[in-house]
C-alpha cells in the first residue's frame, strides 16, 4: 500500500516539477531576450514585457524596503510543506491533487526566483486601452489555475477513486 501511495504522490510531484521547469525556461528566455522594462507587442491586447516584482501578487509590498523578500520566501517554504502534506493525504483525489501540484510548482518557481534574484520575473502583460492587468508569469498562472480548481473541487466534492473510500 505504501509503494502505491509513493507512486501516486510521485506523479503529482513530477507535475509540480514540470511547472517549475516551464516557469524558469520562460523566465530565462524573457531575461535573455528583453532588457529590463522592454516590451514587445504581440497582439493589440497582449505584450511580452520584462519586469521585476519584489512584492507579491499585483506588486503588493513591492516598496516595503527589502524585508518582504525573506517574508515571501518563508511563506513559500511554509506553503510547500503544507501542500506536500496535503498531496500525501489526497494523492488519489485527482482534481485536488492536480490543483495542489499546480500551486506547489508555481509557489516554488517564484520562491526560487526570490532566493536567486531577489525578485520575481514577470512578463505576460494583458492590456486594453486604459486598462492594464499587472504583468505575471507561468508560476502565477499555475497558482491561479490551481486555486480555482481547489475552489471548484471543494464546491463539487471529491472525484474518482476517493468516492469509494
Amino acid at each position: 500500500m505504501r509503494d502505491l501511495m509513493s507512486r501516486a504522490i510521485r506523479k503529482w510531484l513530477v507535475l509540480a516539477f514540470i511547472v517549475i521547469v516551464a516557469d524558469h525556461l520562460t523566465k530565462w528566455w524573457i531575461s535573455s531576450t528583453l532588457a529590463y522594462q522592454e516590451s514587445i507587442p504581440v497582439l493589440p491586447f497582449f505584450s511580452l514585457v520584462r519586469v521585476h516584482n519584489t512584492g507579491a501578487a499585483f506588486s503588493f509590498l513591492a516598496d516595503a524596503g527589502g524585508w518582504q523578500r525573506w517574508f515571501f520566501i518563508a511563506v513559500g517554504i511554509a506553503a510547500t510543506v503544507i501542500i506536500v502534506r496535503l498531496l500525501k493525504r489526497h494523492a488519489h483525489h485527482p482534481r485536488m491533487a492536480f490543483a495542489l501540484a499546480l500551486v506547489l510548482g508555481g509557489a516554488l518557481g517564484n520562491v526560487l526566483d526570490r532566493i536567486a534574484l531577489g525578485h520575481v520575473v514577470d512578463f505576460l502583460y494583458f492590456h486594453y486601452r486604459s486598462f492594464a492587468w499587472p504583468a505575471f508569469n507561468v508560476a502565477d498562472s499555475a497558482i491561479t489555475v490551481g486555486a480555482v480548481l481547489l475552489v471548484w473541487d471543494s464546491l463539487r466534492g471529491r472525484s474518482g477513486a476517493s468516492s469509494a473510500q
